[in-house]
């Protein structure tokens, strides 16, 4: 495997995603007229009329909680309340609270010492996109036809099969051809031109289906303007050839994912959550401690130190049903989850609202908007993620130590964290019956274990943290 480094931030941070028309809305920017009352139930194509304004008004809220970096759904130029249709690349949405709003959320982070993430739909466009408008316009006479796999004119782009290259063969997202100069130097450009004005990195959407020699060329041109800005792409399946050090820093871990939804929420799954194939309910099958360890292990030591540091380890997000959901409300399932999130190498991510206790199925349920009345809260959860975050952020091993698992048997697992001047052991059990474990240790610093004349005594569905003395 190559050498390489990725920004050290990253290993450090604490991530919340945020799908900007659901987050916050502020009362500062003006509005159409038909934008939807502030928590309607999410459709394919309403707007509730979240912007970036909104988010600042928030960043107090972000930073008591812990976080650290955001990563922003799309918020260029689009037709879409997702907004992964762009329309202009280089445009702030209007509805977001366009360029002024932009850099109000930009500086306000640099002020504070908080990353911004932005989201990178660099594989495919939309109706909306100038050149391919243009095609529509003028068919086969256009400049622009290779830009895109046209396959016949007139182009059919709102009815019947696309005759172009589309992803997933949806009309609205017409695929980039790669195969010509002049896009890869367009998308080069749009990449470029954010880092410049000051973004942290770019998390880069439905990456696995670009060719990996845009990304051989993306990268360099990446570190060049900024040596510490984070390439993150979304992969689904495990992702070794993509972080030998010349495509990607880390990516959103979804093996990770599953692996946690099927070890501490195995016995508590929704049975909706089998209706439809999806990203994850293809995979939902209960696992013990044995083979959740096996699993994290594999994955933990499947990639460079350095790329492992750099991953995004998270619970869900906004392509697939809330975590709480899969576990059919089952918070102890997510304790347990956000246990093991802090406390294992790579960056945590928290997809916004989950920390109060939200909820939501597939798309477009799973993208509802944040209630900001506190008494719709569920405040322990709340007070246990904020705890959490503490742990992790108070103990650099937490972070950046080496990972070991200890021990697993039934469902009780326990592992370490281990650098040269700190070891923690963390145990978890997601059994439904209390367990004694005997580990080599004084007192614990996180969970109320109880001591035994042999060991600790830890509840069911608890997690412990104990630092070796």
């Amino acid at each position: 495997m190559s050498h390489f480094t990725t920004p050290e931030w990253v290993h450090h941070a604490i991530f919340y995603q945020i799908f900007p028309d659901r987050f916050a809305k502020s009362t500062q920017l003006a509005k159409p007229a038909h934008i939807q009352p502030w928590g309607t139930a999410p459709q394919i194509y309403n707007f509730m009329g979240g912007d970036l304004l909104g988010i600042v008004e928030k960043l107090d809220y972000l930073q008591d909680l812990g976080i650290t970096a955001i990563y922003l759904n799309p918020i260029f130029q689009s037709a879409s309340n997702h907004r992964y249709h762009t329309h202009d690349y280089f445009q702030i949405d209007p509805l977001l609270g366009g360029r002024p709003a932009f850099d109000a959320l930009l500086n306000a982070c640099k002020k504070r010492g908080l990353r911004l993430v932005l989201d990178g739909v660099f594989n495919h466009a939309s109706r909306g996109f100038f050149q391919f408008n243009h095609i529509l316009e003028c068919g086969a006479d256009s400049p622009y036809v290779d830009w895109f796999t046209i396959n016949g004119y007139p182009l059919h782009a709102y009815e019947g099969q696309p005759n172009y290259r589309a992803w997933w063969g949806i009309p609205a997202l017409p695929e980039f051809n790669f195969n010509n100069r002049e896009v890869r130097d367009f998308l080069l450009g749009v990449g470029r031109y954010w880092l410049e004005q000051g973004i942290d990195g770019w998390r880069l959407d439905v990456a696995f289906e670009v060719e990996d020699d845009f990304w051989q060329e993306f990268r360099p041109m990446v570190k060049a303007v900024n040596p510490d800005a984070w390439i993150l792409a979304e992969t689904v399946e495990e992702s070794q050839r993509w972080l030998q050090g010349d495509m990607y820093d880390g990516v959103m871990h979804y093996p990770l994912t599953g692996a946690m939804i099927n070890f501490f929420a195995g016995d508590t799954f929704n049975p909706s959550m089998f209706a439809r194939p999806d990203i994850m309910a293809q995979r939902l099958q209960a696992m013990d401690a044995p083979a959740f360890a096996e699993r994290a292990t594999h994955l933990f030591n499947s990639y460079p130190w350095q790329a492992t540091l750099a991953q995004m380890n998270l619970l869900d997000s906004h392509d697939m049903p809330r975590f709480l959901t899969i576990a059919n409300g089952d918070e102890s399932a997510l304790r347990l989850a956000w246990l093991f999130l802090f406390t294992i190498p790579g960056a945590p991510c928290i997809y916004y609202g989950n920390e109060i206790g939200m909820m939501g199925g597939f798309d477009p349920d799973n993208r509802v908007c944040f209630p900001w009345e506190q008494a719709r809260w569920k405040q322990s959860l709340h007070t246990y993620l904020q705890s959490c975050i503490r742990l992790r952020q108070t103990y650099p091993a937490l972070r950046i130590g080496q990972f070991h698992v200890h021990s697993a048997q039934g469902h009780v697992m326990v592992y370490t964290r281990q650098t040269a001047d700190e070891t923690f052991y963390i145990a978890i059990n997601a059994g439904r019956h209390p367990t004694e474990i005997n580990l080599p240790i004084a007192e614990s610093i996180f969970g109320e274990p109880q001591r035994t004349n042999s060991g600790w005594r830890l509840p069911a569905r608890t997690g412990c943290v104990w630092q070796a003395i």
